[in-house]
């Protein structure tokens, strides 16, 4: 009962927890190595090399269980490469944003995300 719970409320909430810690980190590292010189868009594309490589392992570990069609798979391949290039846009943009503003600042407007999602589900 109790290993239930702690699978199915506490371990969400400890993600989302780690996955704000890490995005505040990473801000400030990023304004750390940008006001020492670092070209920033070298800086993003060793977060996602760090990041790549965190996860690869992981798909190894947890296979899927169930096998996607080989139709599909070009239609998957295109929606996740549009993903990671939205966030890899998005990524940009803020690192521009801390470059003119603190790193505080670029940690609370992405606290905003939901917010924004909200009102564009309403609208639409």
């Amino acid at each position: 009962m109790a290993r239930r719970y702690c699978y199915n409320d506490v371990a969400p909430l400890i993600a989302m927890v780690t996955a704000v810690c890490t995005n505040v980190g990473v801000n400030i590292l990023f304004k750390e190595a940008t006001s020492k010189g670092m070209n920033q868009y070298i800086f993003i594309t060793y977060s996602y090399v760090v990041a790549a490589l965190v996860l690869l392992p992981l798909s190894f570990i947890f296979p899927r269980r169930a096998t996607v069609p080989l139709l599909k798979y070009f239609y998957l391949g295109s929606r996740l490469f549009l993903l990671g290039l939205i966030g890899f846009l998005a990524q940009i943009c803020a690192s521009k944003g801390i470059a003119y503003s603190s790193p505080a600042l670029a940690s609370a407007m992405s606290n905003l995300g939901p917010a924004f999602t909200f009102i564009l589900a309403v609208l639409f």
